[in-house]
């Protein structure tokens, strides 16, 4: 993607996808639809290729479903390394898809778009990598992906204001309008 195209495009990273990173993009999504912000793609992926070609995790289905949010268009599939060149904002969901994206990262460019999810939660925004991530929910029950869903959601609020501003960036002044600035995410629960 070159940088005068329109499109922010960010993807989710976990495991297998199809637990974390797929609520996670869904969950973006809504909240990018909700704000308005034309020209923002969510998309996810998983590091590893266990689970390619799967429907989401059913407990993660259900967990958007009551909130109101569809999943079954997804399909679990495996991180592809031109993503790195492809992608503005690569958020991994736990520690060790982190230090994977790292590693894998071509380039400096590439590894400077590698951020944890939580990174944007303001309650632990300052921290450590280590204490940002978000748990695999699959070795869990019903409540663990309502966690998962609780600390996905206080996320979103700065990745859309990061997305806006990235996008500000984009199109220029057009995209804020005068007299506006703090915006705020509308709730998708």
């Amino acid at each position: 993607m070159s940088p005068t195209s329109s499109q922010y495009r960010i993807i989710m990273v976990c495991t297998g996808n199809i637990c974390r990173s797929p609520m996670a993009e869904l969950m973006l999504a809504e909240a990018i639809a909700a704000e308005g912000l034309a020209g923002a793609v969510v998309d996810s992926a998983g590091i590893t290729a266990y689970e390619v070609g799967r429907p989401i995790d059913p407990r993660a289905a259900r967990k958007l479903t009551a909130t109101g949010i569809s999943s079954d268009r997804h399909v679990a599939r495996e991180w592809r390394p031109e993503w790195f060149h492809h992608r503005e904002l690569i958020l991994a969901l736990d520690v060790d898809h982190f230090g994977w994206l790292q590693q894998a990262a071509p380039d400096s460019e590439s590894l400077s778009k590698i951020r944890m999810l939580r990174s944007f939660d303001p309650v632990v925004a300052g921290r450590d990598a280590l204490d940002q991530g978000i748990e695999d929910p699959w070795y869990g029950g019903h409540a663990d992906f309502d966690l998962t869903w609780d600390l996905i959601h206080a996320a979103l609020p700065g990745i859309v204001a990061h997305v806006r501003a990235g996008l500000a960036q984009r199109r220029g002044p057009k995209l804020q309008q005068p007299g506006t600035t703090g915006h705020r995410v509308r709730s998708i629960s």
